[in-house]
C-alpha cells in the first residue's frame, strides 16, 4: 500500500507514544509524508533521529525532540534543530552572540567548562579569558601595585607614614576570587534572562549541524566556535617549572625575584605589577624594543619610564633553559649569559588559539598554522554553517572587538542585517605603568599608508610630579595627515591614558581634523588638555623623505637618545 496515499485518506488519525514513534524511527526509513503539531509535510525520504532528551525544555511538544532530516542533493539536511545557534564557548564574545541572538527571538544554547582560575583541558568559566583570568583580575593586581608608587609621591604632599606600609598577598587574592566568583554568576545570569540554555561541559563538534558535550549531542541551525585562546610555553629544558600569565593571577606566594620572557603588553603589565608589589622584576626580550607593533616614539618612552621604575631590562636575549636549585630557587640560561635567584620565571610570550581536540580538522574547518579559525568578513568559517569570533580567530585579540563581531554576528543571522565587524580606529591600551593609551595609525603606518604626515609630540612633567619629586612625565603624540588635516593616529603614555584615549577614540573615528581638535577648549588643569594644544608639529614628513626640523629634546630623552 502506497503510505503517501494513505496519509491522504479520511481514515482516523494514528497517535504514537514518544516511545513508539522512537521505536520506529530506530526500525524504519520512512518515505511518507508525516503530520506533526506544527503541520510539517514533506515529500522527501525522511530519518528520524532521537536525542538526548535531557536538555530540553518541559514545555517543548515531545514530538520536537527529534531531528528530522530530508535528504538533499547536498547531504543530509536537518529540517529541525534542537537550537537555532549552538555556542561553544561562554567568554565575551560568546556571550554577546548568544544573548543577542535570543533577544531577537533565536532559540540557543551555550557550552562551557566548569569554573576554575587557571584554565586547562577541562576547566574554565563562564565569562572566558578577559573576566577570570585576563583583563579583570590583571588590572585589580594593577590597582593593588599603583598604591606603593602613590605612597612615594605622597611625600611631597605632606603625608608621613610611622611605620612602612606592608602588603598581604592572600588579602588580595582571596578578594580577587571573590570577585571573579561574582562576575562568572552575573555573566550566568545574564544568559538565563535572555532564555540562552547553559550547558556545562566540553563541546566538540561532530558534524556541520551538531555538537557533543561530554556524550550528549545537540543539533544546530547555526555552531559558534568562541572558545578563545590560552597562554603557551616554549619547550626549552626546565620550562616546567616556569608560570603563564593565568598562573602569575594566582600565585599563592607574592614572588620575590621574577623574571617574566616577553616584550608584549602582558609581559609589561605583569612586570609593572610586581614591580608595584614590591618584587625584583627582570624582563627578557628577543628584541632590542618592547612592544612590537607599537608606535616607536612610545617604545622608548615606556621602557624608559619602567627602567626609571627599578624594572631590569635584558634586550636581545632568547631563553635557552631553566634550571631549579636544590634550595628552590631558578636561574634562567639565556644566549648572553645565565641570571640566578628566581623565585619565579614567568613566560608572556603570546597565547594561541584555542581549537585543540574540538573535532575543527574532522569536519573541514579551515585553519592557519597557529590553530586560527579562518573567517570571511561575516566571520564564517568554510564551513557555512559554522560561525566563529573573537581571540580563536586571531584577528584583533581584544574583548571589546570579541563583543562587536559576537554583536554583528547576531545581527548577520537572527535579525536579516548582514554585518560586518568594523575594525576602523580601535583604541586599545597597555595596563603597564605608566599605561599606555592608542588609537589609530602609528608613525610608520601612516608614513606608508598617507606618505605626507605631521607628526605633533608633546613630553611633559605632569603637575602632581612637580610636587612628589618623582621623576613621573608624560608623553603624547598626534599624527595628522599633511593634506587633508585628519587626525590619523594618537598616542599616549602617561597617568590615566587609557581613560583619555577612549574619549579622543570617538574624535579620532570620527575623522576629524587637526583644526577640530585646535578649537576644542581645553579642561585646565589636566593632562588631556595638552592633546587639543598642541600647535607647532615636531616634525614634518613628506613622501616619506627625512623628517623636516628637529625632534624635541624632551622626546630625545624619552628615546633614549
Amino acid at each position: 500500500m502506497n503510505m503517501a496515499a494513505a496519509t491522504s485518506l479520511s481514515s482516523p488519525k494514528l497517535t504514537f507514544s514518544s516511545q513508539h514513534l522512537q521505536t520506529l524511527c530506530r526500525k524504519f526509513p520512512l518515505s511518507f509524508s508525516l503530520n506533526f503539531s506544527s503541520s510539517l509535510s514533506l515529500s522527501k525520504p525522511l530519518t528520524l533521529a532521537p536525542l538526548s532528551l535531557s536538555h530540553r525544555p518541559s514545555s517543548l511538544s515531545p514530538f520536537r525532540r527529534f531531528a528530522v532530516r530530508a535528504e538533499s542533493e547536498n547531504g543530509a539536511e536537518p529540517l529541525h534543530y534542537d537550537f537555532d545557534l549552538f555556542t561553544v564557548g561562554a567568554g565575551s564574545g560568546g556571550v554577546r552572540a548568544s544573548r543577542f541572538a535570543a533577544n531577537f527571538g533565536a532559540s540557543v544554547a551555550v557550552c562551557e567548562l566548569p569554573f576554575a582560575t587557571i584554565s586547562s583541558e577541562t576547566t574554565g568559566g563562564v565569562g572566558g579569558t578577559c573576566v577570570l583570568r585576563g583583563c579583570v583580575p590583571k588590572k585589580l593586581l594593577v590597582y593593588s601595585s599603583k598604591f606603593s608608587h602613590e605612597f612615594d609621591e605622597s611625600g611631597g604632599f605632606g603625608w608621613k607614614f610611622e611605620t612602612e606600609p606592608k602588603h598581604d598577598w592572600s588579602t588580595l587574592m582571596a578578594n580577587k576570587n571573590a570577585e571573579l566568583q561574582r562576575l562568572t554568576g552575573i555573566y550566568k545570569n545574564i544568559l538565563n534572562n535572555a532564555g540562552v540554555t547553559l550547558i556545562e561541559g566540553r563541546g566538540k563538534i561532530v558534524d556541520p549541524h551538531t555538537v557533543d558535550v561530554d556524550g550528549k549531542l545537540y543539533t544546530a541551525r547555526h555552531i559558534l566556535i568562541a572558545v578563545g585562546g590560552r597562554p603557551f610555553i616554549p619547550e626549552i629544558p626546565g620550562s616546567e617549572h616556569a608560570i603563564d600569565s593565568d598562573a602569575a593571577l594566582d600565585l599563592p606566594s607574592k614572588p620575590t625575584k621574577i623574571g617574566i620572557v616577553g616584550g608584549g603588553y602582558i609581559a609589561l603589565e605583569f612586570a609593572g605589577i610586581f614591580n608595584g608589589l614590591n618584587s625584583d622584576v627582570h624582563v627578557f626580550i628577543r628584541q632590542k624594543k618592547v612592544l612590537r607593533g607599537f608606535d616607536e616614539d612610545v617604545r622608548d618612552f615606556v621602557a624608559e619610564q619602567m627602567s626609571l621604575r627599578g624594572i631590569e631590562f635584558h634586550t636581545e636575549e632568547l631563553p635557552q633553559a631553566i634550571h631549579k636549585s636544590a634550595d628552590g630557587s631558578l636561574s634562567l640560561k639565556t644566549n648572553k649569559g645565565t641570571v640566578e635567584g628566581f623565585s619565579h620565571i614567568m613566560f608572556a610570550t603570546g597565547r594561541r588559539p584555542n581549537t585543540k581536540n574540538l573535532g575543527l580538522e574532522g569536519v573541514g574547518v579551515k585553519m592557519t598554522k597557529n590553530g586560527a579559525i579562518e573567517v570571511d568578513d561575516f566571520s564564517q568559517t568554510s564551513i557555512p554553517s559554522i560561525w566563529a569570533v573573537g581571540d580563536v580567530t586571531d584577528r584583533i585579540n581584544l574583548t571589546p572587538v570579541a563583543l562587536m563581531e559576537g554583536g554583528a554576528l547576531a545581527n548577520t543571522l537572527f535579525r536579516n542585517e548582514p554585518t560586518k565587524p568594523d575594525y576602523r580606529a580601535v583604541p586599545s591600551a597597555v595596563f603597564s605603568q605608566p599605561p599606555i593609551g592608542q588609537v589609530g595609525l602609528t608613525e610608520e603606518q601612516a608614513m606608508q599608508e598617507y606618505g605626507d604626515i605631521d607628526v605633533y609630540t608633546s613630553n611633559f612633567r605632569p603637575l602632581k610630579a612637580t610636587v612628589s619629586g618623582l621623576p613621573d612625565r608624560v608623553f603624547m603624540k598626534l599624527i595628522v595627515c599633511a593634506k587633508t588635516g585628519k587626525v590619523l593616529g594618537l598616542h599616549m603614555c602617561g597617568e590615566d591614558s587609557p581613560e583619555i584615549v577612549q574619549g579622543f577614540a570617538v574624535a579620532v573615528r570620527a575623522g576629524l581634523t587637526k583644526a577640530d581638535f585646535d578649537a576644542t577648549v581645553g579642561i585646565h588643569p589636566t593632562s588631556a588638555e595638552e592633546l587639543v594644544t598642541m600647535r607647532t608639529p615636531t616634525r614634518k614628513i613628506r613622501n616619506s623623505s627625512p623628517p623636516e626640523g628637529k625632534t624635541d629634546t624632551g622626546v630625545k630623552a624619552a628615546a633614549g637618545v
